[in-house]
C-alpha cells in the first residue's frame, strides 16, 4: 500500500490510532452540525491551521494539502450556486475542505496499518450482524491506495496529451478511466489469485 505517512515526533504522531480516529470523527459532527457564520468559519480555518502547527509539519504541507483540493473547492462552489445562496456555497464548501484537511492530517501523522488495525478492532463488535472487520480494514486500505494511482494516471495522460500537441479538456476523462478500470481489473486479478475474494 502506498503510505501517506510523514515520520514525526508531535503529539499528534504519538497519539493512538483510535484516539486520533475518535477526534476526526467528533471534529468531522461538529463542523457539518453546527451552522457557519464568518467567526464560526475563522475558527474552523484557525483550528486546522493550529493542529498542522501542533503535527510540527512545515506549512507548504498545508499548503499542498489545499491544493490538492482545489478541484473539489471549485466543483462544490460551482454547482451549489445554482441552488444556495453565494454565503451558504462558501461555507457549505469551507466544511468539506476543513474535513478533508483534517482526514489528510489523520493519514500524515498516523501510519496505515495502526489506522487500518484501529478499525478493524472498531469493526469486531458488528461481527455479530455481518460484518467482517478483515474484509472492510483490506477495502478501506485498497480505497486509500488507489488515490495516489489515480493522480498517477491523470498525470501520465495530461503528459501524453501535452507531448501530442492535443488541448486538455474532457476528453482526457476518457483515457483516464479507461487506464483506472485496466488498473482495477488487474488488481481484482491479482487478489483472486491470492484467495481474497
Amino acid at each position: 500500500m502506498i503510505a501517506l505517512y510523514r515520520p514525526g515526533a508531535s503529539i499528534l504522531h504519538r497519539a493512538p490510532a483510535w484516539a486520533k480516529l475518535l477526534g476526526l470523527i467528533a471534529l468531522a459532527l461538529a463542523i457539518s452540525l453546527f451552522s457557519h457564520s464568518g467567526p464560526t468559519i475563522a475558527i474552523t480555518g484557525a483550528l486546522v491551521v493550529f493542529l498542522y502547527a501542533l503535527a510540527l509539519l512545515p506549512p507548504l504541507v498545508l499548503l499542498r494539502q489545499l491544493w490538492l483540493a482545489r478541484w473539489i473547492v471549485v466543483i462544490m462552489v460551482i454547482t451549489q450556486l445554482v441552488f444556495l445562496t453565494p454565503w451558504d456555497a462558501v461555507a457549505n464548501t469551507v466544511r468539506v475542505v476543513a474535513i478533508v484537511l483534517l482526514a489528510g492530517l489523520l493519514t500524515l501523522t498516523t501510519r496505515s496499518e495502526d489506522l487500518l488495525a484501529a478499525l478493524e478492532t472498531a469493526l469486531g463488535p458488528f461481527t455479530r450482524v455481518g460484518v467482517d472487520p478483515r474484509r472492510a480494514g483490506l477495502t478501506l486500505s485498497l480505497a486509500i491506495s488507489m488515490l495516489p494511482v489515480v493522480a498517477g494516471i491523470a498525470r501520465q495522460v495530461r503528459d501524453a496529451q501535452r507531448a501530442r500537441g492535443v488541448r486538455l479538456g474532457f476528453r482526457a476523462v476518457v483515457p483516464m478511466l479507461v487506464l483506472a478500470l485496466r488498473h482495477a481489473d488487474d488488481l481484482a486479478d491479482a487478489l483472486s489469485a491470492r484467495g481474497a475474494d
